[in-house]
């Protein structure tokens, strides 16, 4: 298990799938703004909780002091040879608004730095998604560009941000 100050990234659990896709794929307005693809109904038998995913570190979140199940965390498109990754995570509506996201980003980043010696994580948010965005600029990202108009989401375009945190930039948690 990965260890922040609230929370914990552990393997991802049979029993976790359902409330994950409960929680997380059926909330179609933020699944539809998380998303690379359109949503569509997909059965619980087919949940993408319940995949393997290549090229990624898929995680759950749970809460350290109660053991609950608070999300799902994954570093995706995981490339070796330029050591680098991709940033994500989404969690269940009741933690959300908890500053837990900020604790999962710096756990990520700690199994993408210090576990898998990675040099470069990234995130690629939607501008107006200020809780992400504040996420990632507490566990120390940066700004690095914008990119106009460039997803569709809820019937409507919106820019998308790209933040940067590099293994020499990181501050490893002490203790």
């Amino acid at each position: 298990m990965i260890h922040g100050e609230k929370i914990a990234l552990r393997a991802r659990h049979e029993s976790d799938v359902p409330l994950l896709h409960a929680g997380l794929y059926e909330d179609v307005p933020t699944r539809a703004r998380a998303g690379s693809r359109p949503w569509t109904p997909i059965p619980l038998a087919h949940s993408p909780h319940a995949e393997e995913r290549e090229g990624a570190a898929c995680f759950s979140v749970v809460e350290r002091e109660t053991g609950a199940l608070a999300g799902e965390a994954v570093l995706w498109g995981l490339d070796p040879h330029h050591r680098t990754a991709h940033v994500g995570l989404s969690l269940l509506p009741a933690a959300r608004g908890r500053g837990l996201a900020a604790d999962v980003v710096r756990a990520l980043c700690h199994y993408g730095f210090a576990v898998r010696g990675l040099n470069r994580l990234q995130i690629e948010t939607l501008a107006d998604n200020a809780a992400m965005l504040a996420a990632a600029r507490r566990a120390g990202f940066t700004e690095e560009g914008r990119l106009r108009s460039a997803a569709w989401a809820c019937g409507a375009f919106a820019d998308e941000v790209v933040l940067g945190l590099l293994a020499a930039e990181w501050a490893p948690p002490q203790g």
